[in-house]
């Protein structure tokens, strides 16, 4: 297989060449000359996790995916949906932060754009004014295709070209960036926007001290200096209950209600819920089989209380999550095939070598599955950390892609919704997936015949049958149980 990607009349060039038969990977890269247009501030990393033959030569280069933007007609720039992602196609327009007819300076923030793998903001190259929105909220924008028309003055054109319109996450510092050059008349620093803001109030811009980067003026320091010469004042405005419109009466909202019963709806899928559809149609075509084990989980109770009077940090909640998650890792140390990852096409096994495990969590914008990585090199309260960081970042969609990618085995937690156990479906190309069921408290029977009560919790591995057979997952299921089982094991073996 040969992937070659060229850039325009010949001045770089990146090709890497995989032979199927000599396996065999050779990376070559010509370094271009400077390149003012192309974008390079967001780098696309080729990450070999897995290991290599000894024999095998491998370098991993930068490669920027943005799409071009426009040549200036007229002072006006297209302003394009640039490449947010390896294997991003399209993404959908969650909101926008500009109008027809705002000023926008160079940095400031666009619009919102969701896709399969993340949210990321978009943010300007220039400072001007919106010209043209050629887009609404829920729209589905291919990657290239223009986002909005700006109006752009002289002096953002000739700056220079060679960053990102990328979000914050894919962008170099502030303070290395947005620095603006005084003109040779000695002029204040500032952007137009913020020079419009001080003529709307009468303010000589040179009277305002500038506390940016090199003295730049910022819309902040505009306002304060005119506060403080009594020009604005910051008191609230005052409440007119004549404002208020009046509600609709009940008997027209029960009607409004009972209309809405009896009609259809159609729900456009979007975003996670899209790359659902695409994940459980692949998992379809994997042959799964199921192991249903019990686990007592009376230690593990004890231990959750125990960490939990001893957290010091009122950001982090213990759950029993976080145990779980570890003694998943040291099991998975000495049954590596259940953390690997399957290549159907070549017929390989990549056993992954880093932990990254996946929590699959519910959210309003649909399921997600962010994974801790590296869980063998953290500690119980570390994984607690992440595992909390996460979950906000979850819940107000603003997980980066590399949150969402590199999994290497999932667990999803239907118990704490409900329910005694799941069977679920694999994340592809993983080989596994753990449904962990509710504890609840149940009689047994000892050996004498008395009854006793036990916290249980009824787990369920899902396994790729076509890597792993029931004796493999019995063996790992049975040392993972052990763990959780017996905690003070965790102590004893971990290195």
């Amino acid at each position: 297989m040969m992937l070659s990607r060229r850039i325009l009349r010949g001045r770089s060039c990146l090709c890497y060449l995989t032979s199927a038969t000599s396996k065999t990977v050779v990376a070559t890269e010509l370094k271009p000359p400077v390149f003012t247009q192309f974008s390079t501030s967001s780098k696309s990393k080729f990450d070999f996790s897995y290991k290599l033959n000894n024999l095998y030569t491998i370098k991993g280069h930068y490669f920027s995916t943005n799409a071009l933007e426009s040549q200036p007609v007229n002072g006006i720039v297209d302003i394009p949906l640039a490449q947010t992602g390896e294997g991003i196609a399209e993404c959908e327009l969650l909101k926008w932060f500009v109008q027809e007819g705002d000023q926008v300076e160079e940095y400031q923030r666009l619009c919102e754009v969701q896709s399969d793998k993340a949210t990321i903001e978009i943010t300007s190259r220039y400072n001007g004014k919106v010209a043209k929105v050629l887009h609404i909220p829920g729209d589905m924008i291919k990657v290239g295709e223009t986002l909005l028309k700006l109006s752009v003055d002289s002096s953002s054109l000739a700056h220079d070209g060679a960053e990102s319109s990328l979000g914050s996450d894919t962008s170099d510092s502030d303070d290395n960036k947005a620095g603006v050059k005084k003109s040779q008349k000695g002029e204040a620093l500032c952007t137009p926007a913020v020079r419009s803001l001080a003529k709307e109030h009468n303010i000589d811009i040179n009277d305002v001290t500038g506390t940016g980067k090199h003295g730049r003026i910022s819309k902040e320091d505009v306002l304060k200096y005119a506060l403080e010469k009594g020009i604005i004042d910051d008191k609230p405005a005052l409440f007119n209950p004549g404002s208020i419109e009046p509600m609709e009466g009940p008997e027209e909202k029960l009607h409004e209600i009972a209309d809405s019963l009896y009609h259809d709806k159609i729900l456009t899928l979007r975003a996670y819920q899209r790359a659902m559809v695409k994940s459980m149609t692949a998992a379809a075509s994997v042959p799964h089989f199921h192991y249903v084990e019990e686990i007592n989980c009376n230690s593990l109770i004890e231990l959750k209380s125990a960490f939990q009077k001893e957290n010091t940090d009122p950001e982090v909640k213990f759950t029993f999550l976080p145990v779980l998650i570890k003694a998943l890792s040291m099991a998975l140390t000495t049954h590596p095939l259940v953390n690997s990852t399957f290549n159907l096409e070549t017929y390989e096994v990549t056993l992954k070598g880093s932990h990254n495990i996946g929590i699959a969590m519910a959210t309003p914008s649909g399921l997600v599955v962010p994974n801790i990585k590296n869980v063998q090199s953290l500690s119980i309260f570390e994984i607690a950390k992440e595992l909390s960081r996460l979950q906000k970042l979850a819940m107000a969609n603003k997980l980066p892609p590399a949150d969402i990618s590199g999994g290497t085995i999932t667990l999803s937690n239907i118990g704490s919704i409900g329910g005694k156990f799941g069977s679920p479906l694999i994340n592809v190309p993983e080989v596994a997936i753990i449904a962990l069921g509710k504890i609840q408290k149940v009689a047994h029977f000892a050996d004498d015949g008395t009854v006793y009560p036990v916290s249980l919790m009824t787990v369920n591995v899902a396994a790729d049958h076509r890597i792993l057979d029931g004796a493999n997952v019995a063996f790992f299921c049975k040392e993972w149980k052990e763990y959780i089982e017996k905690p003070e094991l965790l102590l004893l073996r971990t290195r």
